[in-house]
């Protein structure tokens, strides 16, 4: 059922395999790996990525020899200088991981066009043989591998029927690892996992299967469809399914971006709201910044916030036109700020987004109509969603010569008042938006 694909001529030595196959390609501590090829020096030592330890930050990824003192992915950092006081500390330089990923998804794209890029470091591919290439996923796999080593950096593939049980073998063994379910051998692969181990299955999903004696996934798969449907809602029968290995889920081939996002912790908790809406413009501004590079318009904006107390809560505004114009929307931010905040709760995190891309979406309209255009203060702190600069032409002029300055001299070339007000107030953490990296 494992099978390490290094040896040669392997095609000839493997059994035959008959149906779909797909692989899941994962980067190994992909942040920490780069640090480590353009730092030689940080080779064979604890590397952590992740944002200050004395302001809330978390750790972003670590090295193995990090993961050996414990420290592990979204931990708080504090915690990890505890368990590795001798690690080396970076931010990251996110702009070398995006050109080490493209690199790594061109590998893939090379040996099959039907590739599903889920994250930075980590795709599916379907590599089904069929009569015009009948090479062996293995020796595919085995390929790739030797392919991505030759770039510097280290990945584990998963090899297996359905992308479940390819995203659970990727997982197996790590790092450079290559496990193999063969078809007909899901069930014996399967079977004695625990529950937690199929995606999916969070940790409330997971007590109430235990409570009800379910514990691998084996006895999921085998479990009474009433109970999955009360654990997991309509998507009863489709964790069923995976748990069984027989999800019929499709490497989908699509580059299409389904939201840009941005977030912000604070290494001091924000209590006052002029704070809070300095870094939700500042949020936006990048958001749309993106927006207008991907070449993309969205009408569905997003607010999410984490108080003190880590507790996380959400809003969402669907807007009535298409938009990549910051200034237009950060108005309608402000608004809802109000559904998830009161004065004098403490927010650690902030992240504003944005979503509903469609064809039809793709001609920039203005946001309001020339009706709802009307009134408003010039500048600053914008009420009732409208823009504080009404004139669209304006606006449009405005963030196309802003655009082209940062193209030219840097992101931090150009600057509004309230992307300082937090300026030395985050703690340098980063999270993994698939949209950003593509």
């Amino acid at each position: 059922m494992d099978e390490r694909a290094d040896i040669p001529g392997l095609d000839a030595l493997l059994a035959p395999w008959e149906g779909p196959a797909i692989l899941l390609v994962d980067l190994d501590a992909f942040f920490a790996s780069v640090e480590q090829l353009d730092h030689p020096g940080w080779r064979g030592k604890p590397v952590i990525v992740g944002g200050d330890a004395d302001k809330h930050g978390v750790v972003s990824t670590c090295s193995y020899e990090a993961r050996a003192f414990g420290v592990r992915s979204a931990m708080p950092a504090s915690m990890a200088r505890r368990l590795c006081p001798d690690a080396i500390w970076t931010g990251g330089s996110h702009d070398r991981y995006r050109q080490v990923s493209r690199a790594i998804m061109a590998i893939l794209r090379d040996e099959t066009p039907h590739v599903q890029q889920v994250s930075i470091d980590e795709a599916f591919m379907d590599v089904s043989p069929t009569r015009v290439n009948a090479e062996h996923p293995v020796a595919i796999a085995q390929r790739i591998q030797g392919r991505v080593e030759e770039l510097g950096v280290t990945c584990s593939i998963g090899v297996g029927t359905t992308k479940s049980v390819a995203k659970i073998a990727s997982d197996m063994d790590k790092p450079r690892g290559l496990t193999v379910c063969y078809p007909g051998g899901e069930a014996a692969f399967l079977g004695p996992l625990p529950v937690r181990t199929l995606s999916g299955v969070g940790p409330a999903a997971e007590a109430a299967l235990t409570a009800r004696g379910v514990r691998t996934l084996g006895e999921m798969a085998a479990a009474d469809e009433g109970l999955l449907r009360r654990v997991f809602g309509k998507n009863g029968p489709m964790m069923r399914a995976r748990a069984a290995g027989a999800d019929e889920s499709p490497v989908e081939v699509d580059d299409e971006v389904k939201s840009v996002s941005n977030e912000m912790t604070f290494a001091r908790d924000l209590t006052e709201r002029a704070d809070i809406e300095a870094a939700l413009a500042t949020m936006g501004a990048k958001v749309g910044r993106r927006l207008r590079r991907k070449g993309l318009a969205g009408r569905t904006l997003s607010v999410r916030i984490r108080y003190d107390d880590r507790t996380t809560r959400s809003v969402q505004r669907r807007l009535d036109r298409p938009t990549d114009d910051e200034l237009a929307y950060t108005p309608v931010l402000y608004e809802m700020l109000d559904d998830v905040w009161s004065p004098g709760i403490k927010v650690r995190l902030l992240g504003v987004g944005m979503a509903g891309f469609k064809p039809e979406d793709a001609v920039q309209e203005a946001l309001f109509s020339d009706e709802e255009l009307g009134g408003g203060p010039p500048a600053g702190r914008a009420r009732d969603g409208r823009p504080a600069l009404r004139d669209e032409g304006r606006r449009r002029g405005l963030l196309a010569a802003t655009d082209a300055l940062k193209d030219r001299f840097g992101e931090s070339a150009v600057r509004f008042g309230h992307e300082l007000r937090n300026e030395t107030n985050t703690t340098g953490s980063s999270t993994k938006n698939p949209a950003d990296y593509k």
